[in-house]
């Protein structure tokens, strides 16, 4: 019986042990939760801290809890550009925001006209007569774009600033692909379609050049003008034009040559900075640590003042097409062809529903995909609901596909379009598998038995009818353009061949009906409809984060309490650690490149030349390149 008695003990001890470990849990996630959503009542008097660490992006990305948790890195940080839009133009008009603190230590980037989306709202806050003061420890050219427009730009002493201006490096993976005698086999129509050129070629061809000649050198000339319309002080020639005796007239000094040179308005540390703000702001009345200051946070400020998208029982739908256009339901931060049909289709028959924006920001992809969303928004003008396409930063290949379905296209001037051009490829080991004595034969009772077959090689019957079938589906994007544009198919084939634009040179070439972002799309619209003004709201499809995702990247952000005050101290850098940061995008560059090479795509309209939008590498993309590699070496 002692011994019976014992181990009932244990059996309870560990039952009340598993009863306050569960409760343990369940306290913690109901905090999660509780915490994870903004507070209103966190607003206070005094700046708007806006911590820009990440990227300004059309539509976040969804974070998927068991991967993330399970790689142990923290999702990327991602602001929507219209909610910076929106907090910016709120704080103009709220007695309680004294001024705005963009915190830029970690900022890595955006699109042009994102950034300049911001910058205009930022201009609406100083014609208040509210300062905006930025800080960073390295500025490059993202960063001035935005702090082009403050009031008060601080650097670290040891930090700096450099313009670039646009462009760079593509990878290119022809001697690669011949070490390992793998024949990629291309099929593509138009001549300035250079997306398949890095599996060809050890360089840009003539034609893909003088194609990134002139799409750089209008967007350089845009931000150039931008920049030195909201900050004329700025020796803008005298950076760019030889930047080593810029900076070797300062021994060196970066940050000090950024000052001489007008990039800049102070050097400090941010205990400097944070004193300064006091000045403006308010001195914090819990925190008396040095540089504090009486701040409120974007997001609560962001719940204060609410959506802004208007409470009007008629609506008017907006769906995003962001990121890469693929099959099926992926997103948001990718577009799944499926789930923005589904999105569009489920708001279709709702009540009050007067109107549909399409806003694009993608380079394309997926030609499937891209015909699956166009089918979806043609419905609704077979309704004879009014659509609008809203151009950003991106709207070439397969995003211009989706918007030919729309009545009438906005852009901007920074936006680069057309892309107007398919390819497939298709890589084939025969090579490869005769080098480590493999072969293959067998009995075909028509040319196409067994094909493709990718050990064997592709028969001659097969690789025509895959060309025949990309000339097809380039010929269907020639017509649909045509009939969207009003324009014979041999017009739109001349400014098409896989040619890209930016948005001024697109007006010109009949691509664009009128220069606005989103804003003067929904107006448009609106017009249309013939609603009031004031007798409208805008609907989002699909903008609900789902209630993990805030908690998730808390806990991943944050795992370790005592880290959270020193996390933004930690995450900033210097010239040289901005660069270093690059590596991650490096990554996931050769990574897509990779997927696009051995993935299982099909005709593909997708644009090489537009800039990819900044984004790091995941543990995911790290494991998926190793797996490509290691399947291509085993083959």
């Amino acid at each position: 019986m002692s011994f019976i008695g014992k181990a009932w003990k244990v059996i309870v001890g560990i039952k009340d042990g598993l009863v306050l470990i569960f409760m343990l849990l369940f306290f913690m996630a109901l905090f999660s939760i509780l915490s994870a959503s903004p507070n209103p009542g966190q607003v206070r008097d005094g700046a708007l801290y806006i911590d820009l660490s990440g990227f300004v992006v059309e539509e976040r990305s969804e974070v998927d809890p068991l991967s993330t948790l399970l790689s142990g890195q923290a999702p990327p940080i991602e602001h929507q550009a219209r909610d910076l839009v929106r907090a910016l133009d709120a704080a103009a008009g709220d007695d309680r925001i004294k001024a705005v603190v963009i915190d830029m230590s970690a900022f890595v980037g955006g699109g042009q006209v994102h950034l300049q989306a911001i910058g205009e709202a930022m201009d609406r806050v100083r014609q208040t007569e509210k300062p905006i003061l930025t800080y960073a420890v390295g500025y490059g050219d993202d960063h001035m774009h935005l702090a082009a427009h403050a009031s008060e730009v601080w650097v670290d002493p040891l930090g700096g600033a450099l313009i670039a201006g646009p462009g760079g490096s593509n990878l290119y993976y022809a001697e690669l692909l011949d070490r390992l005698n793998i024949n990629t086999r291309v099929y593509r129509v138009g001549e300035f379609k250079s997306a398949v050129e890095p599996y060809l070629l050890n360089g840009p061809s003539d034609a893909a050049r003088e194609n990134l000649a002139g799409l750089y050198g209008a967007l350089w000339e845009e931000w150039k003008a931008n920049v030195s319309k909201a900050r004329p002080e700025l020796e803008l020639d005298r950076v760019t034009s030889d930047p080593v005796a810029w900076v070797q007239a300062s021994s060196g000094d970066l940050a000090k040559a950024a000052l001489e040179a007008g990039l800049v308005d102070q050097l400090g540390d941010r205990v400097e900075f944070g004193n300064r703000v006091a000045e403006i702001a308010g001195e914090n009345a819990w925190d008396k640590t040095p540089g504090s200051y009486a701040a409120s946070d974007l997001q609560p400020f962001l719940a204060d003042v609410g959506p802004g998208t208007g409470s009007s029982s008629n609506t008017i739908a907006v769906v995003t097409v962001a990121g890469i256009i693929v099959d099926g339901d992926a997103g948001p931060g990718s577009a799944g062809g499926t789930r923005i049909a589904d999105l569009l289709d489920g708001a279709l028959d709702s009540d009050g529903l007067k109107g549909l924006v399409v806003r694009v920001d993608s380079p394309g992809g997926s030609v499937l995909a891209s015909e699956e969303i166009r089918r979806a928004i043609e419905r609704y003008r077979a309704k004879d609901i009014p659509v609008a396409i809203s151009f950003a930063n991106l709207a070439a290949s397969g995003g211009y596909w989706v918007a030919t379905a729309g009545d009438r296209i906005f852009a901007q001037p920074e936006t680069i379009t057309g892309s107007i051009g398919v390819f497939a490829v298709l890589p084939t080991f025969e090579g490869a598998a005769a080098d480590i004595g493999v072969s293959a034969d067998g009995y075909r009772t028509t040319p196409l038995s067994g094909q493709p077959d990718l050990i064997a090689g592709l028969s001659p019957e097969v690789d025509a009818i895959l060309q025949a079938g990309v000339n097809d589906t380039y010929s269907d994007f020639l017509t649909r353009v045509a009939q969207a544009r009003g324009m014979s198919v041999e017009a739109v084939d001349q400014i098409a061949q896989g040619r890209v634009w930016d948005g001024g040179t697109a007006h010109q070439n009949r691509l664009v009906d009128q220069f606005g972002g989103l804003e003067e799309a929904l107006n448009w619209v609106a017009g249309e409809a013939e609603l009031e003004s004031d007798d409208w709201s805008a609907r989002f499809l699909g903008s609900a984060p789902a209630n993990y995702d805030s908690i998730i990247r808390q806990l991943m952000t944050s795992a370790v309490a005592p880290m959270i005050e020193a996390a933004p101290r930690q995450r900033g850098g210097d010239l040289f650690a901005m660069a270093a940061r690059n590596r991650s995008v490096l990554m996931g560059q050769l990574t897509r490149d990779a997927q696009r090479l051995a993935g299982s795509e099909g005709i593909q309209a997708y644009c090489l030349e537009c800039p990819a939008q900044p984004r790091p590498i995941t543990a995911h993309d790290k494991q998926g390149l190793m797996d490509l590699v290691g399947a291509w070496l085993s083959r």
